[in-house]
């Protein structure tokens, strides 16, 4: 490994330096570094030579350092230094314990699955940077083809019967939440942003239920159908930030035989509970559901033969992180 270009100094030279300088015996120093004496004469003689100064001087029978060789000295000590560092760090980094994991997620992860992941990662890797962000499923699946993320936490477009979860390629064959053109059309007429290109695996399966004010005259019962809600105002995902969300929701409504009156919307569910416990309606959120005041808001299951929805996460084939692979190990079944 070479050090300087107009030197020929090599990094088993400024060892072999090292140790000579420290015991001031050439015998001994030879001893430590497994050489004969005559090999490791010829190492500081060449180093010498390189340099162009001398490192060490016999005075009165005693092998000392030289001036230059004091100097010299300290900066090959923070030279090998830093270079066993280097390789540590190379090496730490090849088996993903150092470098940084760009994570994506759809806000519905932030509830359980998010705080389990990073929770567990952080404290296997607790040196590789976390680069987070919500985002919803088409910015995800964008920034994963393009290789500006590593990974996502993202919605199918359709939920997905329990049991039909893939451990690669698309899940479930299909695309992805929250995302899409409003032309495009799933089940439900959700739009539809394929996975293809994209590997993903099933880490959460979440049901639909009812928000509802908790003073309204529903919040008693323990289970709801959908066609109970026909009369009521709605508080939904807004659609142009998640059309796949807010018209499979819609198609629900309308399979059970209503449309639903949509009086608010927002783009995040926290903005959503709000309206609700302010009375402004109810609404349909996918489970798990924010922390809130159970004196303001109540959730409710619904007794409807619902899919649950899958919650995937999902990353290039071709990105060769070594934080993604420590990361996609947690995810092993």
């Amino acid at each position: 490994m070479r050090l300087v270009h107009d030197v020929g100094m090599e990094l088993r030279q400024l060892r072999s330096f090292v140790v000579v300088a420290e015991e001031l015996n050439v015998g001994r120093a030879a001893t430590r570094l497994h050489l004969t004496q005559p090999s490791l004469s010829r190492q500081i003689a060449a180093l010498e030579h390189d340099l162009g100064v001398e490192l060490f001087a016999r005075i009165k029978r005693r092998f000392v350092l030289t001036a230059a060789g004091e100097t010299f000295l300290a900066d090959a000590k923070d030279l090998l230094r830093r270079s066993d560092e280097a390789v540590r760090t190379a090496q730490r980094t090849q088996r993903g314990e150092l470098g940084t994991l760009r994570l994506r997620f759809v806000q519905s992860a932030t509830f359980e699955v998010l705080p389990r992941l990073l929770g567990a990662f952080r404290q296997a890797y607790p040196e590789v940077v976390l680069d987070l962000e919500a985002s919803t499923t088409l910015r995800q699946t964008q920034a994963l083809h393009d290789g500006r993320i590593d990974v996502g936490l993202l919605r199918p477009n359709t939920p997905a019967p329990t049991g039909t979860t893939s451990a690669g390629g698309a899940a479930a064959g299909a695309g992805a939440a929250g995302a899409g053109a409003p032309g495009g059309a799933g089940a439900g007429g959700a739009a539809v942003v394929r996975l293809a290109g994209l590997e993903s695996r099933v880490v959460a399966e979440d049901a639909l239920v009812v928000a509802l004010p908790a003073g309204h005259r529903l919040a008693g019962r323990k289970r709801l159908r959908l066609a109970e809600l026909a009369d009521e105002s709605f508080v939904l995902y807004s659609r142009p930030t998640g059309p796949a969300v807010h018209d499979t929701i819609v198609g629900y409504c309308r399979a059970a035989g209503f449309t639903p009156r949509i009086e608010q919307d927002a783009a995040d569910v926290q903005t959503i509970v709000s309206l609700v416990a302010a009375g402004l309606g109810i609404s349909l959120l996918i489970s798990p559901t924010p922390p809130s005041n159970p004196a303001a808001v109540v959730y409710r299951e619904l007794s409807d033969d619902l899919p649950c929805w899958q919650l995937c996460a999902a990353w290039s084939p071709d990105n060769r992180s070594p934080a993604l692979a420590r990361f996609l190990d947690l995810l092993a079944p």
